[in-house]
């Protein structure tokens, strides 16, 4: 039977996060990216939660969460204190994380703040934040525009993308590695769609990546000499952009103490399109370590 699923939201540092749990098991967290929410895990949790107890949440600024103002409100390190206040109240203070795009980054920060509460890591599809935007080359500029744009003083960025925001977010989730909407599960697209329909949602993403050059750049600066000692995997699209500009495993590899490295069929958006290698890739890391 698949296992039951409890949705709900909790008021946790200062902010509303909702979440999602299922499965039984040790706590897996899973984090989603930009321009998702927490229903692009709807294909690879319930696999996941045959062994684990998965979490999947909105981060602040999407989905059903809160939306605060400011750029600075949605740097990495709020994010990351969301989630993990989020999982001490669901009784969890270690567990598992697990983060895509912009929660890859999230993931990564939250490691580095609160080693102590994370078990293992996995980021998917990215490189570290620091690096992107310090050497970035003309490639990773032209295919992550989007970093560029959204970071555009307000409210140039937000009226642009509200002429027709399904066209705008659509053409993000068809970019990145070749995808086709019909790779997206239809309820997991209505829900961006829900998402995208809100301009607080809007605002708050380009918030996101105001703050990425704002706020993450320079946090990042300041620990670039600091490993995460915790087993970590780094997944990324084999077709992806990254992929096809990047050693993605080489650009973790001072990073990451215990590091192991893998390739998914697709682009950007592989937990979409591939939810079954994703879940596979993801438990073939967890299983064999130790609960949390």
């Amino acid at each position: 039977m698949p296992a039951a699923i409890e949705s709900g939201a909790l008021q946790v540092n200062g902010q509303q996060i909702a979440y999602t749990r299922r499965g039984d098991g040790p706590p897996l967290l899973l984090l989603h990216g930009f321009p998702q929410t927490k229903e692009m895990w709807e294909k690879a949790a319930p696999l996941l939660a045959r062994h684990f107890t998965v979490v999947t949440a909105d981060l602040r600024g999407y989905g059903a969460s809160s939306k605060p103002e400011g750029a600075e409100a949605m740097s990495f390190r709020s994010m990351a204190a969301d989630q993990l206040a989020l999982m001490q109240a669901l009784g969890y203070p270690r567990f598992h994380l697990a983060g895509h795009d912009r929660g890859g980054r999230t993931a990564h920060r939250l490691a580095l703040d609160a080693p102590d509460a994370v078990a293992s890591l996995t980021v998917m599809d990215i490189i570290p934040t620091h690096l992107l935007l310090d050497q970035l080359t003309h490639q990773v500029a032209r295919a992550y525009y989007h970093w560029f744009f959204l970071a555009q003083p307000a409210p140039l960025p937000e009226r642009m993308i509200g002429a027709d925001p399904h066209a705008y977010f659509e053409s993000c989730l068809l970019g990145w590695g070749g995808a086709a909407l019909s790779d997206f599960p239809q309820g997991a697209l209505a829900a961006y769609r829900r998402a995208w329909a809100d301009p607080d949602c809007v605002h708050a993403m380009c918030n996101d990546y105001r703050a990425a050059i704002e706020v993450d750049f320079h946090d990042d600066a300041r620990d670039l000499d600091r490993l995460v000692h915790c087993p970590a995997l780094v997944l990324y699209g084999a077709d992806g952009a990254m992929a096809r500009a990047y050693d993605v495993s080489a650009t973790w590899d001072p990073r990451l103490q215990h590091m192991t490295a893998r390739s998914v069929p697709g682009g950007h958006f592989f937990i979409d399109s591939a939810p079954h290698e994703t879940a596979e890739a993801v438990l073939d890391f967890l299983v064999p370590l130790p609960p949390p």
